[in-house]
């Protein structure tokens, strides 16, 4: 098994851990799910704009970050939009600690996901998404600092090809540290209030 996997492995025990909390409405960061994980890191990729984008631009904002791809054909579209639902009811019920979340995706293919092609996913779902893209090693180096599996199916006849990826969207807190794994498979109601549980 490798480290990708591993990693994945780590992250599903996370939630499943998580899924069985039962503490206060504003508990201790330092008793978050993911706490003391070693995932995350320094980076440096492109956003959809095609600015370059640094992990100091998030310094002082909570990271909902997804890995995924704009040529999923199922998965990441629905994932992205039950993400984007999520934080517009956090919204709704308190602006100001919203605010303070960052929504980012990240691709793990750049081979077809350019900065035109993430904006024009994004485009379709929150508009504070910001989509980050880069060269293969950089993606491969994020993916491996942030525990992601991805492997890249061989391609049918006319070239195209699936991604395979682990797809658990993370909670950073403001200082770039983990918190804890987003329950999008619980939906929007869900996502919001595990927001709400850890920003402050």
């Amino acid at each position: 098994m490798n480290k990708f996997r591993i990693s994945s492995v780590f992250l599903i025990g996370a939630l499943l851990l998580a899924g069985c909390d039962a503490g206060p409405q504003k508990p201790d960061p330092a008793q978050a799910p993911l706490a003391g994980a070693t995932i995350g890191g320094p980076f440096s990729l492109t956003d959809q704009k095609g600015a370059p984008v640094t992990d100091e631009a998030f310094k002082g904002k909570y990271r909902m970050m997804y890995f995924g791809y704009t040529y999923c054909p199922d998965v990441c579209p629905v994932d992205v939009q039950v993400l984007s639902q999520g934080l517009s009811t956090f919204e709704k019920s308190d602006p100001a600690r919203a605010n303070r979340v960052a929504p980012v995706f990240i691709s793990v293919d750049p081979k077809r996901d350019t900065p035109a092609a993430l904006k024009s996913f994004l485009d379709n779902f929150h508009p504070r998404f910001i989509g980050l893209t880069g060269t293969e090693a950089q993606i491969a180096d994020i993916a491996k600092a942030f525990g992601v599996y991805f492997e890249r199916e061989k391609p049918n006849a006319q070239g195209g090809y699936l991604v395979n990826h682990s797809n658990a969207p993370m909670l950073f807190d403001p200082d770039g540290k983990p918190l804890a794994l987003i329950p999008h498979d619980k939906g929007a109601k869900a996502v919001a209030e595990e927001l709400d549980r850890w920003v402050r």
